[in-house]
C-alpha cells in the first residue's frame, strides 16, 4: 500500500501544475449561455478537467455540461468522488490575486483551491496513483465534476441521476476532517402577515428592513419613525443602547427618525456565533410602547417567540439529539412596510430528528394569528450511523494515513452528499486548521494538497477493491 504514496510523490509536481491551470479559470456558476447551462466560465473548467483526466488514460463523459465525469474499470458498480469545479465570488481583500494561483510560503492561493477544485482534481491524481501502483479493483471508480454546487440548485447533482444510476459508495471531498457522517436538515420559508388594522398615533413606525440573506447573521437592521417627540425617541434609543450593550442608534432625518441596528455576522448554521442586528432592532421599537396594530403585534410576537435565541425554543422547535446537537435558527431578513410584514427563517434541525415534527411546531406557533408561511424550501437531513460500511472504511483510511483518531463529526451546512446516494463528505480541511472556504487569501498548503491525494487515493483503493 507504500506504492500509492510513492507515487502520489512522483505525481505531485504535475498535479500541483494541473490544479494551479483550473484554478485560473474564474468559473463562478451564472446565466445560462448557449450549451452552458451555468456560464461558459464553468464549462470551460469541466472541459480543462476532462482533457486532463484524459491525458491521465481515464475515459470521460460530459453531460451537456451539467457535469461531467472522468472513469476507470470494468463492471456495473462504481465508487464515486463527487466534487465540484464552480466558485463563489472572489469579493474583495485579496493579497494576491484570486485567479493567479500564485505559490506563496507553501500556500497556494485562489479562489477554489480549497473550495474545491483543488480537492477535486487531486483526487484525479489519486486515482492515477493507483493505477501506476498496478493495483486491481473490483469496481469501477468514477471522478465526477459538478458545476453547480455554490447555488446549491442541485440541478448539476439532478441531471446526472437522470442519466445515470447512482454509486455504491463514495464521498465528496468538499467539507472536513475526519468523517462528517450526519448533516442537519434546512428549511427556509418567509412568514408573511398583512397588515390590516392600521395605527394612528402621535409616533409611527413606517418600515423595518434588514438583512440580505437568510443564511447570515444579518449584522444591519434599521427602521424609520415617524414621530412629532424626535428626541424623546432619540433619547430612549441611546438608554436602551447603555442598558443593553446593543450596538443601536438614532438620529433625525427629514421628517423621521432612523433607528440603525449593528450586529455581527455569521453564518446561518452557526448562529451563536452572531449577533442579530433585525432582533436588537426590535427589542428596542417594542419598548416604545407603540398601541395595538397588525405592525406592532406582529414586532411583539416576534420578540417573544424569536428573540435573540438561536435554537427555537421559544418558537416551540427547540430539537436536540446526541449525534448533531441543537437545532439552528436564524431570522436572516426582514422587510416591513404598511401593508406587510416579512421575516425569512433558516432553519436547521438535527440529524434523528423529523421535518414534519419541526413543522407541526412552527404551525402551532402561528395558528391563529394571521402570519402564513410562504416559499418553503427544505433539504432533508443525512446522517450515516457510526457501523455504516462507509463510514468505518474511511475511519479506518484516516487512521492509517494520519494516525489521529477518526472522530466522527455532524455539520449545520449542507453538502453533495445530500443530493448524491450513499456519499459522506470526507476532508480537505484538517482539524485546527482554519476554514479558509468563501474567504479573502483562500489557500491550500501544498503539504496538505498531497496528503488529502494521499488519504483521498486509500479511500478510493479500500471502497473499490
Amino acid at each position: 500500500m507504500d506504492k500509492i504514496n510513492e507515487k502520489i510523490d512522483l505525481l505531485k509536481d504535475d498535479m500541483v501544475s494541473s490544479i494551479q491551470e483550473i484554478l485560473r479559470i474564474k468559473s463562478i456558476s451564472g446565466e445560462a449561455e448557449g450549451n452552458a447551462p451555468f456560464g461558459k466560465d464553468t464549462a470551460k473548467a469541466l472541459d480543462y478537467a476532462l482533457k486532463l483526466a484524459e491525458r491521465l488514460g481515464f475515459k470521460t463523459v460530459n453531460l451537456d455540461n451539467y457535469v461531467g465525469y472522468a472513469e476507470y474499470g470494468e463492471g456495473e458498480d462504481y465508487v464515486a468522488v463527487l466534487g465540484h469545479l464552480d466558485v463563489v465570488p472572489e469579493g474583495d481583500g485579496w493579497n494576491y490575486p484570486p485567479y493567479a494561483a500564485e505559490i506563496h510560503d507553501g500556500k497556494l492561493y485562489a479562489r477554489g483551491s480549497m473550495d474545491d477544485k483543488g480537492p477535486t482534481v487531486a483526487c484525479l491524481y489519486s486515482l492515477k496513483a493507483i493505477v501506476d501502483a498496478g493495483l486491481t479493483m473490483s469496481k469501477k471508480v468514477r471522478i465526477i465534476f459538478g458545476l453547480d454546487e455554490e447555488t446549491g440548485s442541485g440541478k448539476d447533482t439532478e441531471h446526472y441521476l437522470k442519466n445515470e444510476k447512482p454509486p455504491v459508495l463514495g464521498f465528496t471531498p468538499d467539507a472536513e476532517y475526519p468523517i462528517i457522517n450526519g448533516e442537519k436538515g434546512i428549511t427556509i420559508f418567509n412568514l408573511v402577515k398583512d397588515f390590516k388594522n392600521d395605527y394612528e398615533g402621535d409616533t409611527k413606525i413606517i418600515y423595518v428592513k434588514g438583512g440580505e440573506r437568510s443564511n447570515v447573521v444579518p449584522p444591519y437592521a434599521e427602521a424609520g419613525i415617524r414621530a412629532d417627540l424626535k428626541g424623546e425617541i432619540i433619547d430612549k434609543c441611546e438608554s436602551f443602547a447603555e442598558r443593553t450593550g446593543y450596538d443601536i442608534k438614532a438620529e433625525e432625518k427629514d421628517d423621521m427618525v432612523i433607528v440603525k441596528s449593528k450586529g455581527i455576522a455569521a453564518h446561518g448554521s452557526m448562529p451563536e456565533l452572531g449577533k442579530n442586528a433585525i432582533m436588537q432592532l426590535l427589542a428596542f421599537l417594542e419598548e416604545l410602547n407603540l398601541g395595538k396594530s397588525d405592525f406592532n403585534d406582529y414586532i411583539a410576537f416576534l420578540n417573544r417567540y424569536v428573540g435573540m435565541e438561536t435554537n427555537g425554543e421559544s418558537f416551540g422547535i427547540g430539537m436536540e439529539d446526541k449525534v448533531s446537537g441543537k437545532l439552528s435558527f436564524n431570522l436572516g431578513i426582514i422587510d416591513f412596510n404598511k401593508d406587510q410584514g416579512k421575516v425569512v427563517l433558516n432553519v436547521r434541525y438535527p440529524v434523528t430528528c423529523k421535518y414534519e415534527d419541526m413543522m407541526d411546531g412552527i404551525n402551532a406557533r402561528i395558528a391563529d394569528t394571521g402570519i402564513r408561511v410562504e416559499n418553503m424550501t427544505h433539504q432533508k437531513s443525512l446522517y450515516f450511523p457510526e457501523d455504516h460500511e462507509l463510514v468505518k472504511l474511511l475511519q479506518k483510511v484516516y487512521k492509517e494515513q494520519t494516525s489521529e483518531e477518526p472522530k466522527l463529526l455532524s455539520i449545520g451546512g449542507g453538502t453533495y452528499a445530500k443530493e448524491m446516494p450513499n456519499i459522506v463528505a470526507f476532508g480537505p480541511i484538517f482539524p485546527g486548521e482554519p476554514d479558509v472556504d468563501h474567504q479573502a487569501n483562500e489557500f491550500i498548503k501544498i503539504e496538505h494538497l498531497i496528503l488529502n491525494a494521499k488519504i483521498y487515493a486509500h479511500a478510493i483503493y479500500e471502497l473499490a477493491r
